[in-house]
């Protein structure tokens, strides 16, 4: 039996897929979420205990989309950590650049949230919207587009009509593909190894990252409570003792640190690593974690819309973690295209007209683009051995800390201000 979806179908019900979902059911669209995951178990993360693996750096924008979603607060009564401060250097010379939000007069430069509690957050602020229906074990099968309907296919046999979908699955999507949208695609030769830390020194609300010969290791701050044991327990005080670790690194690498992590003895060795390649700037670690990798593919889609259909978030375009930008890009990306979707229903047009996707593409792919080719050249850079390439990167890094006007563009770069911005973004 074929089943009508109301408005739209958002495929994907990840960070960006949920809150695109969020900003067209508070605008009272019918929306209808399919997600291969597993349904949630009802218990949403308390904030507390041992952190997260997996991380993302928000930028003020991000946050300001969130506030006005109802979300932020839920999600800052648990546990964010806000970072005023970024160190970045090169290990192999003396070049330098430090970054602080007091520069441009703001708070933070932005603020290190577990992906796991972000999510809660975003489905807690979704239970409240009864146009919104999730389904869950949604893998998606089949898709066509005939006179101005587009049929999904599932593999549970389930068939649904849709006068819109959105295709919010990750950089492998399935919908892309079922579309035939062809991506630009780069093996970047990196996988990121994450895992959690915790340090003898406190990070003091401080982002550092330091370029190694493989590729540049990341401590992001965290804010963890901590029993009076030391370890991270349901109550205590929050510390800055904790760190998550992005480490982008070879894949003959990546395999030998994961395997430290399999047993106390490996992850003294793997702390011992950490250390010396933060140069020792926060004293002993010690990995409480895990430590699994994941390649990094860099991909772009040749096109973000076509009919009825529009890509956002990693369907569009995925990118190196090195500036931590990636789930900020497609929170923007779906902020536009809800903008002009509701804005171009409240003047009786349908969101489905070629133009006004076009007009999301625009205000979104130029920008992407941007950030991309800058992740690529930014990785050729201090990844290369060659001298005259590390002399200008050592050069150019230290130069740069000493031009003020220029760290500030910088800094309002990665405060997610720049663009095109959905006004709830601004």
């Amino acid at each position: 039996m074929t089943q009508e979806t109301r408005d739209v179908a958002i495929i994907g019900g990840g960070l960006v897929g949920t809150t695109l979902a969020l900003l067209l059911g508070e605008a009272g669209w019918r929306v209808d979420l399919f997600d291969a995951g597993p349904r949630p178990d009802g218990m949403a993360p308390a904030g507390d205990g041992p952190p997260a693996l997996r991380v993302s750096a928000l930028t003020a924008a991000t946050e300001r989309l969130l506030t006005s979603l109802g979300v932020w607060p839920w999600l800052a009564a648990r546990r964010v950590a806000p970072y005023r401060g970024m160190a970045v250097w090169d290990a192999e010379g003396s070049g330098e650049i430090g970054f602080d939000a007091e520069d441009v007069g703001v708070a933070s430069l932005g603020t290190i949230v577990e992906n796991d509690l972000l999510l809660a957050g975003l489905r807690q602020r979704l239970g409240d919207l009864p146009s919104v229906t999730c389904h869950f074990e949604a893998r998606l099968s089949g898709y066509r587009r005939e006179a101005g309907v587009s049929t999904l296919l599932f593999e549970d046999g389930s068939r649904w009509r849709t006068p819109l979908v959105v295709g919010a699955d990750g950089g492998r999507s399935v919908l892309r593909g079922l579309a035939g949208i062809a991506v630009s695609e780069r093996d970047t030769g990196q996988v990121a190894l994450v895992t959690s830390v915790r340090t003898e020194w406190g990070h003091g609300g401080i982002a550092r990252q330091a370029f190694l010969p493989t590729g540049p290791l990341a401590f992001l701050p965290l804010n963890v409570p901590l029993s009076p044991g030391g370890e991270p327990a349901l109550a205590g005080q929050s510390n800055d003792h904790h760190c998550s670790i992005v480490w982008s690194t070879t894949p003959s690498e990546a395999k030998r640190l994961t395997r430290l992590a399999d047993n106390d003895a490996g992850r003294e060795a793997l702390a011992r690593e950490l250390e010396a390649g933060i140069g020792e700037r926060l004293g002993q670690v010690r990995v409480i974690d895990a430590a699994p990798h994941f390649p990094i593919v860099q991909r772009h889609a040749q096109r973000y819309v076509d009919d009825g259909l529009a890509l956002v978030g990693d369907a569009a375009h995925s990118l190196h973690p090195l500036a931590g930008q990636g789930v900020n890009l497609g929170m923007m990306d779906v902020a536009v295209l809800a903008e002009e979707w509701v804005r171009a229903r409240q003047r009786g047009a349908d969101p489905a007209d070629a133009r006004i996707l076009a007009r999301y593409a625009r205000r979104r792919r130029g920008d992407n683009a941007v950030m991309l080719g800058a992740m690529q050249g930014f990785q050729r850079l201090f990844g290369s051995a060659q001298p005259a390439l590390r002399l200008a990167r050592n050069w150019g890094l230290g130069g740069v800390d000493r031009l003020m006007p220029v760290k500030r563009l910088m800094i309002r770069q990665a405060l997610g201000e720049a663009g095109d911005l959905a006004e709830r973004c601004r």
